[in-house]
């Protein structure tokens, strides 16, 4: 049995993957807002927080850590621009950095990933925006979208999940993390009956949440993407790295039917054959 780090743990799909964990026996450590009954009290949305979490959480896995799941997230809200970039990227990205030496220590940890099906379904996300977040600057990330208006609050939630997805498919294929026998992947879910949902249904934008196309006429629900992410954390899941899987009722593909997959450009073969072909070092195995 294992130890697995969760943050969101305490409500939706992060207590649906914590109790799953648990239940497979597992060590589960928990993560969630101060208030709730998270085995670790910690504000995702302040830098303190971030350090506290990853700091708490390497203390009690004593140094290995078996697999992370990144669930924690805020919705679009108007206003709250900076703290949903702070929540949904640094809450990612600080807290896997802090945690990689401990997940190496594992040889064959898994790390599962929260994205969206927004990520291919919300237009009008800002690029120099999703760049700025990858580089983890979120003060000027969150500038650059508040000037989208009315649609600030959808374009930033979409930004912080493309830049988060983006940052794991940068990173997760890197030689310190997959070459270290780190899996690092993504799962991105539709609209699935969690609190933040029946919160967005319950409110003055409800009628345009339910106007939302998902092709099978019915949400997900949090065990459903738990039974996902438990593959995914799976021995299943050893040659998976970098992988964004969509759970989504089929929203995506009815949007995006004829974008993908694609042949690679041609434009993109240099610097991938130059990847693929460097030498490796000291016999390992070439890194792409």
């Amino acid at each position: 049995m294992g130890t697995y780090a969760v943050t969101g743990a305490a409500s939706g799909m992060g207590a649906a993957v914590a109790a799953s964990l648990t239940e497979a026996g597992h060590t589960v450590l928990g993560i969630d807002r101060p208030g709730t009954d998270a085995d670790i009290a910690a504000d995702l949305s302040t830098a303190d927080g971030r350090a506290a979490a990853a700091s708490a959480v390497l203390e009690r896995c004593s140094g290995r850590l078996d697999g992370a799941v990144l669930a924690a997230g805020l919705g679009p809200k108007r206003g709250q621009e900076q703290t949903i970039l702070d929540v949904n990227v640094l809450g990612v990205t600080e807290l896997l950095t802090a945690w990689r030496p401990a997940l190496a220590s594992a040889s064959n940890a898994k790390v599962v990933v929260f994205g969206s099906n927004s990520t291919t379904s919300t237009p009008l996300v800002p690029h120099r925006a999703v760049r700025r977040l990858i580089a983890g600057d979120t003060e000027a990330a969150a500038r650059q979208i508040r000037r989208r208006g009315q649609v600030s609050a959808p374009a930033a939630y979409a930004a912080s999940k493309v830049a988060v997805t983006q940052w794991c498919r940068l990173h997760g294929t890197r030689p310190d993390w997959a070459g270290a026998g780190i899996r690092v992947n993504v799962l991105a879910p539709g609209p699935v009956m969690t609190p933040l949902l029946q919160s967005q249904l319950n409110s003055a934008q409800g009628k345009n949440v339910r106007s939302f196309p998902v092709p099978v006429r019915e949400y997900g629900t949090p065990e459903q993407l738990a039974a996902w992410v438990m593959l995914m954390l799976s021995d299943s899941a050893d040659f998976m790295c970098g992988s964004v899987i969509t759970v989504d009722g089929g929203t995506e593909a009815l949007l995006r039917s004829r974008d993908w997959p694609k042949p690679l450009p041609l434009r993109s073969m240099p610097k991938l054959l130059w990847r693929m072909y460097r030498a490796p070092k000291d016999g390992q195995v070439a890194q792409y």
